[in-house]
Protein backbone atom coordinates (compact mmCIF):
# COMPACT_ATOMS: atom_id res chain seq x y z
CA UNK A 1 0.00 0.00 0.00
CA UNK A 2 1.29 3.42 -0.95
CA UNK A 3 0.85 6.52 1.19
CA UNK A 4 1.17 10.13 0.00
CA UNK A 5 1.74 12.82 2.61
CA UNK A 6 0.82 16.21 1.18
CA UNK A 7 -0.04 19.86 1.87
CA UNK A 8 2.36 20.33 4.80
CA UNK A 9 5.88 21.60 5.33
CA UNK A 10 8.78 19.14 5.05
CA UNK A 11 12.10 19.25 6.93
CA UNK A 12 14.28 16.63 5.25
CA UNK A 13 16.92 16.31 7.98
CA UNK A 14 19.03 19.20 6.70
CA UNK A 15 16.65 22.06 5.87
CA UNK A 16 13.07 22.96 5.03
CA UNK A 17 12.11 21.88 1.53
CA UNK A 18 10.22 24.09 -0.96
CA UNK A 19 6.52 24.71 -0.39
CA UNK A 20 4.37 22.01 -1.92
CA UNK A 21 6.84 19.17 -1.33
CA UNK A 22 5.12 15.80 -1.03
CA UNK A 23 6.43 12.48 0.26
CA UNK A 24 5.38 9.12 -1.17
CA UNK A 25 5.82 5.90 0.81
CA UNK A 26 5.67 2.36 -0.49
CA UNK A 27 5.89 -0.27 2.22
CA UNK A 28 8.84 0.46 4.50
CA UNK A 29 10.53 2.95 2.17
CA UNK A 30 10.29 6.50 0.92
CA UNK A 31 10.03 6.14 -2.86
CA UNK A 32 9.60 9.75 -3.99
CA UNK A 33 10.02 13.28 -2.64
CA UNK A 34 8.90 16.20 -4.77
CA UNK A 35 6.05 18.40 -5.96
CA UNK A 36 2.83 17.34 -7.69
CA UNK A 37 3.50 13.63 -7.26
CA UNK A 38 1.05 11.43 -9.15
CA UNK A 39 1.32 7.87 -7.84
CA UNK A 40 -0.11 5.05 -9.93
CA UNK A 41 -2.68 2.70 -8.48
CA UNK A 42 -4.20 2.66 -5.01
CA UNK A 43 -2.76 5.25 -2.65
CA UNK A 44 -3.77 6.56 0.76
CA UNK A 45 -3.56 10.36 0.78
CA UNK A 46 -2.76 11.97 4.13
CA UNK A 47 -3.47 15.70 4.37
CA UNK A 48 -0.96 17.32 6.72
CA UNK A 49 -2.08 20.92 6.22
CA UNK A 50 -0.81 23.05 9.11
CA UNK A 51 1.77 20.43 10.08
CA UNK A 52 5.48 19.81 9.51
CA UNK A 53 6.85 16.43 8.44
CA UNK A 54 10.28 15.58 9.88
CA UNK A 55 12.41 12.41 9.97
CA UNK A 56 11.91 10.02 12.86
CA UNK A 57 13.85 11.29 15.87
CA UNK A 58 16.84 9.39 17.26
CA UNK A 59 17.67 9.41 20.98
CA UNK A 60 21.30 8.35 21.37
CA UNK A 61 21.23 7.89 25.16
CA UNK A 62 18.38 6.09 26.92
CA UNK A 63 17.92 3.60 29.75
CA UNK A 64 14.62 1.90 28.96
CA UNK A 65 14.63 -0.50 31.93
CA UNK A 66 14.68 2.49 34.30
CA UNK A 67 11.95 5.07 34.80
CA UNK A 68 13.30 7.66 37.17
CA UNK A 69 16.21 7.49 39.59
CA UNK A 70 14.97 6.32 42.99
CA UNK A 71 17.34 4.36 45.26
CA UNK A 72 14.49 3.07 47.43
CA UNK A 73 12.66 1.59 44.43
CA UNK A 74 15.90 -0.06 43.32
CA UNK A 75 15.95 -1.95 46.63
CA UNK A 76 12.25 -2.85 46.79
CA UNK A 77 11.14 -3.53 43.20
CA UNK A 78 11.06 -7.20 42.10
CA UNK A 79 13.92 -8.01 39.74
CA UNK A 80 11.77 -8.88 36.72
CA UNK A 81 9.71 -5.68 36.92
CA UNK A 82 12.37 -3.92 34.84
CA UNK A 83 11.37 -5.86 31.71
CA UNK A 84 7.76 -4.74 31.97
CA UNK A 85 8.94 -1.20 32.68
CA UNK A 86 10.89 -1.40 29.41
CA UNK A 87 7.77 -2.42 27.46
CA UNK A 88 5.97 0.65 28.80
CA UNK A 89 8.83 3.11 28.35
CA UNK A 90 9.50 1.95 24.80
CA UNK A 91 5.87 2.55 23.83
CA UNK A 92 5.94 6.03 25.40
CA UNK A 93 9.20 6.80 23.62
CA UNK A 94 7.78 5.77 20.25
CA UNK A 95 4.72 7.97 20.82
CA UNK A 96 7.08 10.96 21.05
CA UNK A 97 8.25 10.38 17.49
CA UNK A 98 11.51 8.74 18.57
CA UNK A 99 11.84 5.82 16.15
CA UNK A 100 15.40 4.73 17.04
CA UNK A 101 17.25 4.68 20.37
CA UNK A 102 20.72 3.77 21.54
CA UNK A 103 20.24 2.30 24.99
CA UNK A 104 23.18 3.25 27.18
CA UNK A 105 22.83 0.51 29.76
CA UNK A 106 20.15 -1.88 30.96
CA UNK A 107 18.32 -3.27 27.94
CA UNK A 108 19.49 -6.72 26.94
CA UNK A 109 19.15 -8.63 23.67
CA UNK A 110 15.77 -10.04 24.71
CA UNK A 111 14.21 -6.58 24.97
CA UNK A 112 15.68 -5.60 21.61
CA UNK A 113 14.38 -8.83 20.05
CA UNK A 114 10.90 -8.29 21.51
CA UNK A 115 10.68 -5.02 19.57
CA UNK A 116 12.10 -6.57 16.40
CA UNK A 117 9.56 -9.40 16.28
CA UNK A 118 6.61 -7.22 17.28
CA UNK A 119 5.91 -8.55 20.77
CA UNK A 120 6.11 -4.97 22.06
CA UNK A 121 5.92 -1.62 20.30
CA UNK A 122 8.95 0.60 20.47
CA UNK A 123 11.74 2.29 18.59
CA UNK A 124 14.47 0.32 16.86
CA UNK A 125 17.22 -0.33 19.39
CA UNK A 126 20.98 -0.29 19.52
CA UNK A 127 22.10 -1.59 22.91
CA UNK A 128 25.16 -1.46 25.16
CA UNK A 129 23.61 -4.07 27.52
CA UNK A 130 25.45 -2.71 30.59
CA UNK A 131 27.92 0.00 31.68
CA UNK A 132 31.58 -0.86 32.33
CA UNK A 133 32.99 0.70 35.48
CA UNK A 134 36.00 0.26 37.71
CA UNK A 135 35.53 -0.75 41.34
CA UNK A 136 34.27 2.34 43.14
CA UNK A 137 33.40 3.93 39.81
CA UNK A 138 30.22 5.34 38.32
CA UNK A 139 28.44 2.00 37.77
CA UNK A 140 29.58 0.34 41.01
CA UNK A 141 26.43 0.51 43.11
CA UNK A 142 28.02 -0.60 46.38
CA UNK A 143 26.84 1.89 49.00
CA UNK A 144 29.14 3.55 51.57
CA UNK A 145 27.80 1.15 54.23
CA UNK A 146 28.80 -1.82 52.08
CA UNK A 147 25.37 -2.89 50.83
CA UNK A 148 25.21 -3.50 47.05
CA UNK A 149 22.47 -1.44 45.39
CA UNK A 150 23.39 -1.76 41.74
CA UNK A 151 21.38 0.25 39.25
CA UNK A 152 21.88 -2.52 36.67
CA UNK A 153 22.46 -5.78 38.57
CA UNK A 154 23.89 -8.62 36.47
CA UNK A 155 21.77 -11.44 35.09
CA UNK A 156 22.40 -14.10 32.40
CA UNK A 157 21.80 -11.60 29.59
CA UNK A 158 23.59 -8.69 31.26
CA UNK A 159 27.17 -9.22 32.48
CA UNK A 160 28.49 -7.54 35.61
CA UNK A 161 29.36 -3.85 35.24
CA UNK A 162 32.40 -3.77 37.50
CA UNK A 163 35.74 -4.68 35.92
CA UNK A 164 39.36 -4.15 37.00
CA UNK A 165 42.58 -4.78 35.10
CA UNK A 166 43.26 -5.47 31.41
CA UNK A 167 42.47 -9.20 31.51
CA UNK A 168 39.11 -8.70 33.20
CA UNK A 169 38.40 -5.98 30.65
CA UNK A 170 39.27 -8.33 27.78
CA UNK A 171 36.85 -10.95 29.05
CA UNK A 172 34.05 -8.50 29.87
CA UNK A 173 34.07 -6.85 26.45
CA UNK A 174 33.93 -10.29 24.85
CA UNK A 175 31.05 -11.24 27.16
CA UNK A 176 29.17 -8.12 26.10
CA UNK A 177 29.72 -8.89 22.44
CA UNK A 178 28.45 -12.41 23.08
CA UNK A 179 25.40 -10.92 24.83
CA UNK A 180 24.53 -8.91 21.72
CA UNK A 181 25.94 -5.46 22.48
CA UNK A 182 25.90 -3.12 19.48
CA UNK A 183 28.12 -0.67 21.37
CA UNK A 184 30.36 -0.88 24.44
CA UNK A 185 29.75 1.74 27.12
CA UNK A 186 32.62 2.57 29.44
CA UNK A 187 32.92 5.11 32.27
CA UNK A 188 36.12 7.14 32.00
CA UNK A 189 35.04 9.54 34.74
CA UNK A 190 32.92 9.55 37.84
CA UNK A 191 29.31 10.63 37.63
CA UNK A 192 26.58 12.75 39.15
CA UNK A 193 24.11 10.05 40.17
CA UNK A 194 26.70 7.72 41.74
CA UNK A 195 27.40 8.08 45.45
CA UNK A 196 31.05 7.05 45.65
CA UNK A 197 32.88 9.11 43.04
CA UNK A 198 33.56 12.56 41.58
CA UNK A 199 32.61 13.41 37.97
CA UNK A 200 35.79 15.48 37.64
CA UNK A 201 38.04 12.49 38.33
CA UNK A 202 39.26 10.10 35.62
CA UNK A 203 38.46 6.38 35.86
CA UNK A 204 40.20 3.32 34.37
CA UNK A 205 43.95 3.16 33.81
CA UNK A 206 45.47 3.53 30.35
CA UNK A 207 46.08 -0.21 29.96
CA UNK A 208 42.45 -0.97 30.81
CA UNK A 209 41.19 1.56 28.24
CA UNK A 210 43.61 0.23 25.64
CA UNK A 211 42.32 -3.31 26.18
CA UNK A 212 38.71 -2.16 25.93
CA UNK A 213 39.37 -0.46 22.60
CA UNK A 214 41.41 -3.38 21.27
CA UNK A 215 38.71 -5.96 21.99
CA UNK A 216 35.88 -3.70 20.86
CA UNK A 217 37.70 -3.01 17.61
CA UNK A 218 38.34 -6.70 17.04
CA UNK A 219 34.59 -7.29 17.21
CA UNK A 220 33.85 -4.15 15.18
CA UNK A 221 31.92 -2.70 18.12
CA UNK A 222 32.07 1.08 18.68
CA UNK A 223 32.66 2.50 22.15
CA UNK A 224 30.72 5.27 23.88
CA UNK A 225 32.23 6.90 26.96
CA UNK A 226 30.44 8.29 29.98
CA UNK A 227 32.85 11.18 30.55
CA UNK A 228 32.06 14.32 32.51
CA UNK A 229 35.35 15.77 33.78
CA UNK A 230 38.21 16.94 31.59
CA UNK A 231 40.75 14.18 32.45
CA UNK A 232 38.23 11.43 31.70
CA UNK A 233 37.10 13.13 28.48
CA UNK A 234 40.65 13.49 27.18
CA UNK A 235 41.54 9.90 28.11
CA UNK A 236 38.46 8.61 26.28
CA UNK A 237 39.13 10.63 23.13
CA UNK A 238 42.78 9.57 22.97
CA UNK A 239 41.78 5.94 23.53
CA UNK A 240 39.59 6.08 20.43
CA UNK A 241 35.94 6.23 21.55
CA UNK A 242 33.23 7.20 19.08
CA UNK A 243 31.23 9.49 21.37
CA UNK A 244 31.51 11.40 24.61
CA UNK A 245 28.38 11.20 26.75
CA UNK A 246 27.50 14.22 28.93
CA UNK A 247 30.83 16.10 28.69
CA UNK A 248 29.70 18.40 31.51
CA UNK A 249 33.08 19.95 32.34
CA UNK A 250 34.60 19.86 28.83
CA UNK A 251 36.70 22.85 27.78
CA UNK A 252 38.29 24.19 24.60
CA UNK A 253 41.11 21.63 24.72
CA UNK A 254 38.51 18.85 24.83
CA UNK A 255 36.60 20.37 21.91
CA UNK A 256 39.76 20.65 19.81
CA UNK A 257 40.53 16.98 20.46
CA UNK A 258 36.96 15.97 19.59
CA UNK A 259 37.30 17.69 16.23
CA UNK A 260 40.77 16.26 15.62
CA UNK A 261 39.64 12.69 16.38
CA UNK A 262 36.16 13.01 14.82
CA UNK A 263 34.36 12.30 18.10
CA UNK A 264 30.70 13.14 18.70
CA UNK A 265 29.29 14.80 21.80
CA UNK A 266 25.97 13.58 23.21
CA UNK A 267 25.18 16.25 25.82
CA UNK A 268 22.09 14.89 27.70
CA UNK A 269 21.17 18.37 28.91
CA UNK A 270 17.88 17.13 30.33
CA UNK A 271 19.54 14.83 32.86
CA UNK A 272 20.70 17.34 35.51
CA UNK A 273 17.69 19.59 34.89
CA UNK A 274 15.27 16.73 35.50
CA UNK A 275 17.31 15.28 38.38
CA UNK A 276 17.27 18.64 40.15
CA UNK A 277 13.48 18.77 39.76
CA UNK A 278 13.21 15.28 41.24
CA UNK A 279 15.38 16.26 44.19
CA UNK A 280 13.22 19.35 44.77
CA UNK A 281 10.15 17.08 44.71
CA UNK A 282 11.59 14.93 47.49
CA UNK A 283 12.99 11.89 45.67
CA UNK A 284 15.40 10.34 48.20
CA UNK A 285 18.96 10.68 46.91
CA UNK A 286 22.26 11.00 48.76
CA UNK A 287 23.33 14.52 49.65
CA UNK A 288 26.49 14.04 47.59
CA UNK A 289 24.34 13.34 44.52
CA UNK A 290 22.24 16.45 45.13
CA UNK A 291 25.34 18.64 45.39
CA UNK A 292 26.87 17.21 42.20
CA UNK A 293 23.61 17.59 40.30
CA UNK A 294 23.29 21.26 41.24
CA UNK A 295 26.84 21.95 40.06
CA UNK A 296 26.31 20.12 36.77
CA UNK A 297 23.13 22.07 36.14
CA UNK A 298 25.01 25.35 36.48
CA UNK A 299 27.66 24.63 33.82
CA UNK A 300 26.16 22.12 31.39
CA UNK A 301 24.32 24.49 29.01
CA UNK A 302 27.28 26.88 28.82
CA UNK A 303 29.50 23.95 27.83
CA UNK A 304 27.23 23.20 24.86
CA UNK A 305 27.37 26.82 23.72
CA UNK A 306 31.17 26.58 23.59
CA UNK A 307 31.06 23.17 21.90
CA UNK A 308 28.77 24.52 19.17
CA UNK A 309 31.05 27.51 18.64
CA UNK A 310 34.03 25.15 18.38
CA UNK A 311 32.34 23.09 15.66
CA UNK A 312 31.95 19.86 17.63
CA UNK A 313 29.54 17.31 16.13
CA UNK A 314 26.53 16.99 18.43
CA UNK A 315 23.95 14.21 18.49
CA UNK A 316 20.79 14.27 20.57
CA UNK A 317 20.59 12.07 23.65
CA UNK A 318 18.55 12.47 26.80
CA UNK A 319 19.59 10.01 29.54
CA UNK A 320 15.90 9.16 29.89
CA UNK A 321 15.44 6.60 32.61
CA UNK A 322 17.45 8.71 35.02
CA UNK A 323 14.29 10.82 34.80
CA UNK A 324 10.81 9.66 33.79
CA UNK A 325 10.40 8.62 30.17
CA UNK A 326 8.12 10.89 28.19
CA UNK A 327 10.19 14.00 28.89
CA UNK A 328 12.74 13.21 26.17
CA UNK A 329 11.74 16.05 23.85
CA UNK A 330 12.68 18.68 26.43
CA UNK A 331 16.23 17.97 25.24
CA UNK A 332 15.50 19.77 21.95
CA UNK A 333 14.27 22.86 23.78
CA UNK A 334 17.36 22.86 26.03
CA UNK A 335 19.66 22.52 23.01
CA UNK A 336 17.90 25.50 21.45
CA UNK A 337 18.27 27.54 24.65
CA UNK A 338 21.97 26.64 24.69
CA UNK A 339 22.45 28.48 21.40
CA UNK A 340 21.87 25.89 18.70
CA UNK A 341 19.72 27.00 15.76
CA UNK A 342 16.42 25.15 15.23
CA UNK A 343 17.85 23.53 12.11
CA UNK A 344 20.94 22.40 14.03
CA UNK A 345 18.78 20.95 16.81
CA UNK A 346 16.74 18.90 14.35
CA UNK A 347 19.84 17.79 12.47
CA UNK A 348 21.38 16.61 15.76
CA UNK A 349 18.17 14.68 16.44
CA UNK A 350 17.93 13.04 13.00
CA UNK A 351 20.62 12.91 10.31
CA UNK A 352 23.63 13.54 12.60
CA UNK A 353 22.39 11.04 15.17
CA UNK A 354 21.98 8.44 12.41
CA UNK A 355 25.56 9.13 11.33
CA UNK A 356 26.81 8.58 14.89
CA UNK A 357 24.98 5.25 15.09
CA UNK A 358 26.22 4.29 11.60
CA UNK A 359 22.67 3.88 10.32
CA UNK A 360 22.70 4.96 6.69
CA UNK A 361 19.09 3.91 6.02
CA UNK A 362 17.38 6.58 8.14
CA UNK A 363 17.64 10.06 9.65
CA UNK A 364 16.49 11.97 6.57
CA UNK A 365 13.56 12.25 4.17
CA UNK A 366 15.09 11.00 0.93
CA UNK A 367 14.19 8.48 -1.74
CA UNK A 368 15.24 4.98 -0.77
CA UNK A 369 15.50 5.59 2.97
CA UNK A 370 13.35 3.94 5.59
CA UNK A 371 10.05 5.70 6.16
CA UNK A 372 10.60 6.77 9.77
CA UNK A 373 8.59 10.00 9.93
CA UNK A 374 6.95 12.33 12.44
CA UNK A 375 4.04 14.69 11.80
CA UNK A 376 4.34 17.76 14.05
CA UNK A 377 1.38 20.10 14.49
CA UNK A 378 2.45 23.62 13.57
CA UNK A 379 6.07 24.70 13.37
CA UNK A 380 8.61 21.95 14.06
CA UNK A 381 11.21 24.65 14.79
CA UNK A 382 9.23 25.63 17.90
CA UNK A 383 10.26 23.08 20.52
CA UNK A 384 8.13 24.40 23.39
CA UNK A 385 5.63 21.73 24.46
CA UNK A 386 6.72 19.67 21.45
CA UNK A 387 5.56 16.45 23.07
CA UNK A 388 1.98 17.75 22.96
CA UNK A 389 2.17 18.42 19.21
CA UNK A 390 3.19 14.99 17.90
CA UNK A 391 0.26 14.31 15.56
CA UNK A 392 1.52 11.18 13.83
CA UNK A 393 4.42 8.74 13.81
CA UNK A 394 5.50 6.33 11.07
CA UNK A 395 8.04 3.59 11.76
CA UNK A 396 9.28 1.72 8.69
CA UNK A 397 6.26 2.93 6.76
CA UNK A 398 3.67 1.76 9.31
CA UNK A 399 1.67 4.38 11.16
CA UNK A 400 2.19 3.64 14.85
CA UNK A 401 0.54 6.76 16.21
Amino acid sequence: MRTLLQNGRVFDGEALMPEGTEVLLDGERIVSVGRDLRPDGACERVDITGHTLIPGLIDCHTHVVLDGLNPLKQLTDPFSLQFFVAADTLRRTLDLGITTVRDAGGADAGIKRAVEVGLIDGPDMRISVTILSQTGGHADGTTPCGIPNHLLPPHPGRPCSVVDGPEEMRKRVRELQRAGADVIKICTSGGVSSVNDDPKHAQFAADELEMCMREASAGQTPVMAHAQGKPGIIAAIKAGVRSIEHGVFADDECFALMREHDVWLVPTLTAPVALNRMIDAGVPVAETVAVKSREAGLVHAAMIERAVAAGVKIAMGTDSGVFLHGGNLEELQLMRKAGMTPEAVLRASTVTAAELLELDDRGAIREGLRADLVIVAGDAFDFAELHRRIAGVYKAGRRVR
